[in-house]
This record gives structure tokens, sequence and C-alpha cells, in this order.
């Protein structure tokens, strides 16, 4: 099911022919705000040009957004890896700068924190990093809370913040 939020944006389940272009939003991204290897960042994640396929297991959803029909953003909800069954993870959350402002950020995250609901997670953690602070933000307002350390086993070093939700 996709979702016009306007005449030029689209937001949709990936396919696989989105891979590629994802991951390059990511990698753009990323380096925008300085997430990058010679800035001490961890940036080797093998999944990243096959997100498509990380995202059709159970129990698990992806979505890319359209700008004038090119991928220009994309979020995605899975199993929160070496945690209770309960506990999803909202991850990859990525927006080119063209996309920023428009409340597609709130949008894809209340999306994606529905799907979740629908799966049977009773909560939803996140991890991010300090810099990126229009993000933690929204977080905020979407009703996560900040917690003590990490949970799980997401491969994320970089990532300081910490953050989970209840989805009851």
């Amino acid at each position: 099911m996709s979702t016009a939020t306007s005449v030029n944006i689209l937001v949709r389940p990936i396919t696989p022919e989105d891979n590629h272009a994802i991951a390059d939003v990511i990698r753009q991204v990323s380096a925008e705000f300085g997430l990058t290897a010679d800035k001490g960042y961890t940036v080797s994640d093998p999944n990243l040009d096959k997100l498509y396929q990380l995202y059709s297991q159970p129990k698990s959803a992806y979505w890319v957004i359209e700008f004038e029909g090119r991928i220009a953003g994309g979020g995605g909800i899975a199993p929160l890896a070496g945690a209770d069954e309960g506990i999803c993870e909202l991850q990859k959350m990525y927006f080119l700068s063209i996309l920023r402002g428009r409340g597609l950020a709130h949008e894809l995250a209340l999306k994606a924190l529905d799907f979740a609901r629908a799966q049977g997670f009773s909560h939803c953690y996140l991890e991010t990093t300090a810099t990126l602070t229009r993000a933690i933000a929204l977080y905020e307002r979407l009703g996560f809370a900040h917690i003590d350390g990490s949970m799980g086993n997401t491969g994320h070093v970089d990532c300081e913040v910490t953050m989970l939700k209840p989805l009851g």
C-alpha cells in the first residue's frame, strides 16, 4: 500500500530495484552529517546494499520515499536482534535535505510504529548519535524515552543515544 503525501512525494514499500538508490541516500546523508570513517565512525554495514532482502524477513518492513520519481529517503522496522521477541527496532531512517522539514520523518515513523503494533511488538527501541539533534527531537515527540545503555545486538558501536517506546 502506498501513500501519496503530495503530488511529487510517494511513500511505498521497498522493492529489490531500490537497493542501490536507498544505499546511496544513506551514504550521502551520513557524509552530510559527518558520520564517516575519517571522523571516527564505523561505516561498514554489510546489509546496506541489500535492504530489500533484509526487510523481507518476518515482522520486518522498510519504506522508501520518492520525491519527483527519485528515492530520497526511507526507514524501517525489524525485530531487535538479540533481545526479547516483543522488542523491535526503528532502523535506517535517512532523508535527503529535499525531504526535511515536510513532516515525512514523522509520517514514516508513525507508519513503522503502526506496523510494529500490528506485528505484536510491545516496545520499540532505537539508536542514534547525538549529532542528529533534529532526529532525537522527533523521537522524543513520538514518545521515545532515553534509556541508559544499549539493548540487543545491533552492532551500532557509534550510536551513543538509546531510546525506547512502549507500543501499548
